[in-house]
C-alpha cells in the first residue's frame, strides 16, 4: 500500500469555490427542513415577499449559528436573519434599532473577551476553563422609539429570542438563559404594542420557557429556529415566504414548566452535588415520562405544524422473518395532503405500547418513522415503515437478557406522539428471549428509581386494549417458539493477531506499541481545545507516526472536531516551505481571542461549511437528507486531508439544561441512533473517511463533566443511554467511537471494559477503533482514569497524546499490571483503521468490507 504524498491543505486563493456554493445550498435546505413551526394562528404564515417587516431581538442581526466549544466551525461567513430577509426582498423598517443593537453587541463581546483574558491569569493560563466559566450573555437592546415604530408602515414584527450555550458549562433555569429577562419582556411588550402581528423566532441551542407567550395575544406564529448554521438566515426567509413549507418535528418534549421534568431538582448542579449524578428517573426520560405519568406538555414529542394539512390513514401491519435472526414489523399508512394551496412533507411516526408484565415499561416508545416526498395538494403517498421486532424488547436485569414479554403490543401511527392512533396489535403467546448476554456496569450503591403506579398502568393498558377491540384493528399472533435467541459469545485476550494489522503489530517493538497507543505528542497537542494538528492547521490531533516507515507504512491520521462541520483554521501561513505554528486561539471562535499576528509567507485558506446543529438536523426526521449532509462532510474531509471527524454527538437530552444539548439529536435513543447512522453512512461513502460517534456514554451534563459519576441501573443504561450507540454500530459501523469524561457506576468510561469491549465489540460487533476524549487521563481524572487502564478496557487510543501517558503504560508493562497482549490488541485496532484510511492511494469506502449491516429501521 502506497502512502499519499501530503501537501498543504486548502487553497492560496480566497475566492469562493463551487464546492462552497453547493455546500451552502445543502446546509440551507437542511436548515429549512428542520425548523419546527410551533404555532401559526389563523394560518398567519407565510408572508408575502417585498412586504414591510419590523425586525427586533438579539438574534435578528446577530443570529446564533451554533454552540460554543469544540463543535464550533470557522466558516467563511454567516447569513443572519436580517440579511436573509433583505436578500428575499423584505423591506426592514427597524434598521436604526438593528444598527444600534449591532454596536451594543460588539461592545459587549469586547468586554466579555477582556473579562475572560483576565480570568485566564487567575486559572494559571487555562484558557478553556476561563472561557467556559463566563458564558456570553447577549444584551437585550435599547427600548423602541414608539413614535417611530408606530409610523413605520409595518403591521408585522419578527422578534428573535437568542441564547448561547456550549461545552463545559450547563445552562441555568434563570432569566437570560432558560427564562426570558425582564428587559427582553419589556422590549417584546413594546413590540406587541407597536405592531398588530408578531412572529416569535426561537434562536437557541436548547429549549427555553415559553410561558411568557401566553401574555401576548398578538403572537401569531412561533418558529423554533434552533441554531441553523451559516445559511440560517437564508433558510428562514425560505420558510416565512412559503418557498419551503415547514416540515420539522420536535425531537424533545417541551414541558409546560421546567419543574415538570422528572430530574429538574437534581440535575447537575441543581442539588449542589456535581460529583454524583443519580439517574433516579430510570427509563422515564422525555416523552417516556410525560406520556406514562400523564403530565401535560406545551408541545409533545414529534409535534410540528405545516402550511398545509395532512391525513394519515393507518394501513396493514405485517411481521416478516419469524424463525430467522432478524424478524421485522412493517406498518403501512396512506398520507394525503388534504390542503388546497401548499405542497408539503409529512412525517409518519410509529409508536409501540409494550405489555405491562413483570417489567414496568413506558406507555409508548418510538419504533419507526418515515418522511414523505413533497406532496402536492390532494396528492397521496403510501408509506411502509419497517423496524426490527427487537425494538420491542426490554432488558431484564434478572435474566441478563433482552426479552419480549408475553401479551399484546399496540402499534400506534400518527404525525406526533399525541396524535398517534391505534393501527394494529401483535400478540405474543409467551415470553421470548431475543438476546442472551451478561451483566455490565454493576450498580454499586442504592438507587431508588422512579416506577409508575402498577394499577394505573394496568388501567391505561386496559383502555387501549378495549379501544383496539372496539376499532377492530388488525391483530397478528406471533409465537415465542418462532423467535430465535442470540447468545453473545464474549471474547478473551488473544495470543496471536491475524491479518495485515496483526502481522505489523507482531513485528513492532514495545516502544513503538507504546507510542501508537496515543496521539502524537510531538505535534504539540497539549491543549484541551482540540486544535493542535500541524499538518492540517486547526485539526484536533493526529495519531502517532511511530510505524510510518518501511516496512510497516502505517499512516498517521488527522482528526478534526465536529459535529456542526469541520473545525479547522480559516487561514494559515506557509513560510519557507513550512507551516507557521500559531497560537491555538486562532482556531477558536474564528480567531476572536487570538492576538494580532503579522502575515508572512503564503496564505492558505480552509473555509469549511457550518451545517445546522445536531438537534435541528434530527428535527428534519429525514434520513436521506442527513445522509447527504454526511457525504458532503466526507468530501470536505477528503479535500482537507482529514480521516476522522469527531462527530456525530449523540448523547440523550436527559434534561434541557445540559449545555451541550445542541450537539445531540434527541431525548429518544432510536431517533438519535438512526440519525447517527444516516450521518455515518454518508460520511463513510467517501473512501477512507470516517465518523467518531460520541460521547460513549452517559455524558448528559457539562458541569464537572470530568469528575461526575453517572449512577444508574443496568436496564436504564442499556435501554436509554447505550441504545443509540448500539443502533449506530449495527446500522453503520462507524470507523471510531469516543469515550466520555464521566464515570459510570464508579468506573471511568474510558477505562470501562464493560462498555468498550463487552457491549460495543462483543454484543454489537463494533469493528473500528475507540479513543478517549481529549486529556481524559491527564486532567482532573488523573489517577482515576489511566492510559494503561484504557488499554485493558479496549479503549484503543489515548488522545491527544502526552508523554505522561507513555510513562504510565511503560510502568504498568514493567510491573505486570498491563499484559502486553492487551496493548497489542488495542494497537491492532488502530493499525487496522489506519490501513483503511484516506492516507493511502486507492483507498476504498470503509463500508465495503461489511456485509449484512442491519437496517434498524427503513421507510419507503
Amino acid at each position: 500500500m502506497q502512502l499519499k504524498m501530503r501537501t498543504f491543505t486548502g487553497t492560496t486563493s480566497d475566492g469562493v469555490t463551487s464546492r462552497e456554493l453547493a455546500n451552502r445550498e445543502l446546509a440551507r435546505r437542511a436548515a429549512a427542513e428542520g425548523f419546527v413551526l410551533l404555532k401559526n394562528e389563523g394560518h398567519f404564515l407565510p408572508v408575502e415577499k417585498n412586504s414591510k417587516i419590523a425586525l427586533y431581538g438579539a438574534g435578528a442581526v446577530k443570529t446564533i449559528k451554533g454552540g460554543t466549544g469544540s463543535g464550533d466551525v470557522n466558516e467563511r461567513d454567516c447569513v443572519s436573519i436580517c440579511q436573509g430577509m433583505k436578500q428575499a426582498g423584505f423591506i426592514i423598517t427597524s434598521e436604526k434599532w438593528l444598527d444600534s443593537y449591532a454596536a451594543l453587541y460588539d461592545q459587549a463581546r469586547l468586554e466579555w473577551k477582556d473579562a475572560i483574558m483576565k480570568r485566564v491569569e487567575e486559572y494559571d493560563g487555562n484558557f478553556f476553563r476561563a472561557y467556559s466559566s463566563i458564558p456570553f450573555t447577549m444584551p437585550c437592546g435599547s427600548p423602541l422609539d414608539m413614535e417611530t415604530a408606530r409610523a413605520d408602515d409595518a403591521d408585522t414584527a419578527v422578534f428573535v429570542l437568542s441564547r448561547i450555550a456550549g461545552e463545559n458549562k450547563d445552562r441555568h433555569d434563570e432569566a437570560g438563559d432558560y427564562y426570558i429577562t425582564e428587559e427582553e419582556k419589556a422590549l417584546l411588550s413594546q413590540v406587541s404594542e407597536a405592531y398588530e402581528n408578531i412572529v416569535l423566532v426561537i434562536n437557541t441551542g436548547g429549549l427555553v420557557d415559553l410561558a411568557f407567550t401566553e401574555e401576548f395575544t398578538n403572537i401569531r406564529s412561533i418558529l423554533q429556529f434552533m441554531q441553523a448554521g451559516q445559511e440560517g438566515g437564508s433558510a428562514f426567509a425560505d420558510v416565512i415566504t412559503g418557498e419551503v413549507t415547514p416540515s420539522g418535528k420536535m425531537t424533545d418534549s417541551w414541558a409546560m414548566t421546567y419543574g415538570d421534568y422528572p430530574n429538574s431538582c437534581t440535575f447537575s448542579y441543581k442539588n449542589g452535588n456535581t460529583d454524583t449524578e443519580k439517574y433516579e428517573e430510570g427509563i422515564y426520560v422525555g416523552y417516556r415520562y410525560f406520556d406514562t405519568f400523564d403530565i401535560p406538555v406545551r408541545y409533545c414529542f414529534g409535534y410540528g405544524l405545516s402550511y398545509t394539512e395532512f391525513d394519515i390513514c393507518p394501513g396493514s401491519i405485517t411481521v416478516d422473518g419469524m424463525g430467522t435472526e432478524k424478524p421485522e414489523v412493517t406498518a403501512r399508512a396512506a398520507v394525503k395532503n388534504t390542503g388546497s394551496q401548499y405542497s408539503g412533507r409529512e412525517v409518519v411516526q410509529v409508536y409501540v405500547s409494550c405489555p405491562q408484565g413483570r417489567l414496568p415499561k413506558e406507555y409508548r416508545r418510538l419504533a419507526g418513522f418515515g418522511k414523505t416526498r413533497l406532496l402536492k395538494p390532494q396528492e397521496t403517498q403510501d408509506m411502509k415503515i419497517t423496524f426490527p421486532l427487537y425494538q420491542l424488547a426490554s432488558y431484564s436485569e434478572e435474566r441478563s437478557a433482552w426479552i419480549l414479554e408475553a401479551g399484546t403490543y399496540g402499534i400506534w401511527t400518527g404525525n406526533s406522539l399525541n396524535d398517534a392512533r391505534l393501527a394494529g396489535t401483535l400478540t405474543l403467546d409467551e415470553d421470548a428471549v431475543m438476546v442472551q448476554c451478561s451483566h455490565i456496569c454493576e450498580l454499586k450503591e442504592e438507587l431508588k428509581e422512579l416506577v409508575p403506579d402498577e394499577a394505573k398502568m394496568r388501567a391505561k393498558e386496559e383502555k387501549w386494549l378495549k379501544e383496539a377491540e372496539s376499532l377492530k384493528v388488525q391483530n397478528i399472533a406471533i409465537k415465542a417458539e418462532d423467535i430465535q435467541t442470540e447468545t453473545v459469545e464474549y471474547s478473551s485476550i488473544p495470543d496471536e493477531f491475524s491479518g495485515r494489522a496483526g502481522e505489523i503489530v507482531n513485528t513492532l517493538s514495545e516502544e513503538q506499541l507504546i507510542q501508537l497507543a496515543t496521539g502524537d505528542p510531538g505535534k504539540g497537542q497539549g491543549n484541551a481545545l482540540g486544535s493542535a494538528g500541524l499538518t492540517v492547521p486547526g485539526a484536533a490531533a493526529e495519531t502517532s507516526g511511530a510505524a510510518a516507515l518501511e516496512p510497516w507504512n502505517v499512516a498517521s491520521m488527522v482528526l478534526a472536531d465536529g459535529p456542526a462541520g469541520l473545525r479547522l483554521n480559516k487561514t494559515y501561513q506557509v513560510v519557507d516551505g513550512k507551516i507557521k505554528q500559531e497560537d491555538f486561539l486562532k482556531s477558536f471562535e474564528g480567531g476572536f481571542f487570538a492576538p494580532e499576528s503579522e502575515k508572512e509567507g503564503t496564505t492558505y485558506y480552509q473555509f469549511c461549511t457550518a451545517i445546522p446543529v445536531g438537534t435541528l438536523l434530527a428535527q428534519t426526521w429525514d434520513t436521506e437528507l442527513v445522509n447527504e449532509i454526511g457525504e458532503m462532510i466526507g468530501h470536505e474531509m477528503e479535500l482537507f486531508n482529514v480521516t476522522l471527524w469527531l462527530a456525530p454527538g449523540m448523547n440523550i437530552h436527559r434534561n434541557p439544561l445540559c449545555g451541550r444539548n445542541f450537539e445531540y439529536y434527541s431525548e429518544d435513543p432510536l431517533l438519535a441512533g438512526i440519525m447517527a447512522s444516516a450521518m455515518t453512512l454518508g460520511v463513510q461513502k467517501v473512501p477512507g473517511c470516517g465518523t467518531t460517534i460520541k460521547h460513549f456514554a452517559c455524558n448528559n451534563q457539562e458541569d464537572n463533566r470530568m469528575g461526575s459519576d453517572s449512577v444508574l441501573s443496568e436496564r436504564t443504561l442499556r435501554e436509554i443511554y447505550l441504545k443509540g450507540f448500539e443502533i449506530a454500530v449495527k446500522n453503520a459501523q462507524p470507523m471510531s467511537m469516543m469515550t466520555s469524561y464521566n464515570m459510570i457506576n464508579g468506573v471511568h468510561a474510558a477505562n470501562s471494559y464493560d462498555i468498550c469491549t463487552k457491549a460495543a465489540r462483543d454484543e454489537w460487533g463494533f469493528a473500528g477503533a475507540i479513543m478517549t476524549d481529549w486529556t481524559t487521563t491527564t486532567d482532573s481524572t488523573r489517577g482515576i482514569c489511566t492510559a494503561a487502564g484504557c488499554m485493558r478496557a479496549g479503549n484503543d487510543m489515548v488522545m491527544p497524546g502526552v508523554p505522561e501517558d507513555h510513562d504510565n503504560i511503560r510502568a504498568e508493562l514493567k510491573d505486570g499490571t498491563l499484559d502486553i497482549r492487551w496493548l497489542k490488541k488495542c494497537i491492532c485496532n488502530t493499525v487496522n483503521l489506519a490501513l483503511q484510511s484516506n492516507q493511502y492511494e486507492g483507498a476504498v469506502s470503509y463500508l465495503d468490507q461489511f456485509e449484512g449491516l442491519d437496517t434498524y429501521m427503513k421507510a419507503r
